[in-house]
């Protein structure tokens, strides 16, 4: 009996040690690479593409694995990362794209990344070290919407990213483009851009995604959500503690709605105007706005690709120089589709604004649109720009179809000191109390059109006088 149990013991043994070793060659399957050592040169003049790409998919070959950039200056064309393989830079290490758009090229512009990852898996980019796109250099420079321009990441129809500790700097396009991902994180990244134009920070038609701890300066939109595709929906996406820098909106949902967002909740953001402006000069466009940096709204929703914007909540918003705190816009001409979509569902609240120009907070409508239950709750907005011209009062609204849609497109003053609302039903506003810096000949809210509102709790800190406070000129309207 004593030698059976020895015997067993020993099995026991032998079947332990077997499931250890062939464990330990599973967790450490794979392979870890420092750039270097493949023939790199990190002397900001050798054109290292070949060499990067080669360590990229031995990586993926051996089962996965991390490239590592110690420091210097790594130029390259455009890479494609693959399945279960990381970047990591080193904090003074400087990943730069050489200057030549056809190394970028895919069969369309909206391909084109001088980092790629096209249909991959549990792929991440990681450290302190920068990504930068080269794009105020001459061979980028193609002005306004010009194309051809590569985006400096761009992530696509990809699963379980993680981009974190990096910055991303000099973009030729936009910075960082998600289209028709899954699990996406990026965190504490910092993104300036003010090399080009269209050098948006952060483009995101995906799902589930979280943002965090970002800090942005760019000269185009901040944070930009997108729908471009109409099969597939921008949903499940929140956006947290970052500081948003920007010469156009800050927060923008839109213009590309083709699909529609849904469930997305943005919070604790400061809001700020960029730290330079190369391009914009908004006070040289835009009447009353003395600064040439300013953002243009803080918060912007727009639907006017058809498509929807359905439950969004966002909260504790800080922002100053900003042109207009809030611009939501159902409907427009630049599409087949302007003309139909919806908006509804949205919570904004714990905003606070100092507001540079006479273009107040819109929710608006095209004709034979209406936007639908949205809430505006504990807003405090500081004009430092006031309308002394009693006129607005009795000027009709333009429609402004044929515009862009931005916060000017229907003038560049409207009734509304703090609000005006066209073509809205299920409103409810709680707690909204505005403040100008000189006297102003409007009421802080305007409503034309607007069904089933509920206001409470409008205060002109300036005036205080309700008479003051609301006009309208709407069949139904409740207020408590």
């Amino acid at each position: 009996m004593i030698l059976q149990n020895n015997n067993m013991t020993e099995y026991l043994k032998k079947t332990y040690m077997l499931f250890f070793c062939l464990f330990a060659f599973i967790i450490s399957y794979g392979k870890d690479i420092n750039i270097l050592d493949r023939g790199a040169k990190p002397d900001g003049i050798f054109d290292n593409t070949s060499i990067i790409q080669e360590a990229i998919n031995e990586c993926h070959d051996d089962g996965g694995g991390t490239i590592y950039f110690p420091s210097g200056i790594f130029r390259s064309g455009g890479i494609f990362l693959k399945d279960n393989v990381s970047l990591s830079l080193h904090k003074m290490s400087i990943l730069k794209a050489i200057s030549n758009e056809t190394l970028y090229l895919g069969r369309h512009f909206s391909e084109s990344g001088f980092i790629r990852l096209d249909s991959v898996y549990n792929v991440s980019i990681t450290g302190e070290g920068t990504v930068d796109g080269s794009g105020d250099e001459e061979a980028f420079q193609k002005g306004n919407n010009g194309m051809t321009r590569p985006y400096l990441i761009h992530v696509r129809d990809s699963r379980k990213i993680d981009i974190k500790g990096i910055t991303l700097k000099n973009a030729a396009f936009w910075t960082l483009r998600l289209l028709g991902n899954e699990g996406v994180r990026i965190d504490g990244v910092n993104i300036l851009g003010h090399a080009n134009w269209n050098n948006d920070g952060i483009d995101i038609d995906s799902k589930d995604v979280i943002v965090s701890n970002c800090f942005i300066d760019v000269d185009d939109d901040a944070i930009c959500l997108k729908s471009d595709r109409a099969n597939q929906i921008c949903e499940n996406i929140t956006v947290t503690n970052c500081v948003l820098a920007s010469n156009c909106n800050y927060i923008k949902f839109g213009t590309a709605s083709h699909g529609g967002f849904r469930n997305i909740a943005i919070s604790n953001c400061v809001l700020k105007p960029a730290s330079v402006s190369h391009l914009r000069k908004w006070n040289e466009r835009i009447e009353g706005v003395k600064d040439s940096i300013s953002g243009t709204s803080g918060i912007a929703l727009e639907v006017v690709n058809g498509g929807f914007i359905d439950q969004v909540a966002i909260s504790n918003m800080s922002m100053r120089g900003v042109q207009t705190p809030i611009f939501i816009r159902l409907g427009g001409k630049r599409h087949p589709k302007g003309m139909s979509g919806s908006l509804k569902n949205v919570t904004i609240s714990n905003v606070i604004a100092y507001a540079c120009s006479k273009i107040p907070s819109t929710i608006t409508a095209a004709p034979g649109l209406q936007v639908e239950n949205i809430t505006l709750r504990d807003i405090r907005v500081v004009n430092t720009v006031s309308e002394s011209d009693k006129g607005i009062l009795s000027r009709p609204v333009t429609e402004g179809l044929e515009e862009y849609p931005e916060n000017r497109m229907m003038g560049h003053s409207l009734p509304g000191s703090g609000l005006y609302v066209r073509r809205a039903k299920n409103i409810l506003i709680d707690n909204f109390q505005i403040e100008t810096q000189a006297p102003d000949a409007r009421p802080v809210m305007w409503f034309d059109n607007a069904y089933k509102v509920t206001v409470r709790h409008v205060r002109d800190l300036s005036n205080n006088t309700q008479e003051s406070v609301i006009k309208k000129e709407s069949e139904v309207m409740v207020l408590q």
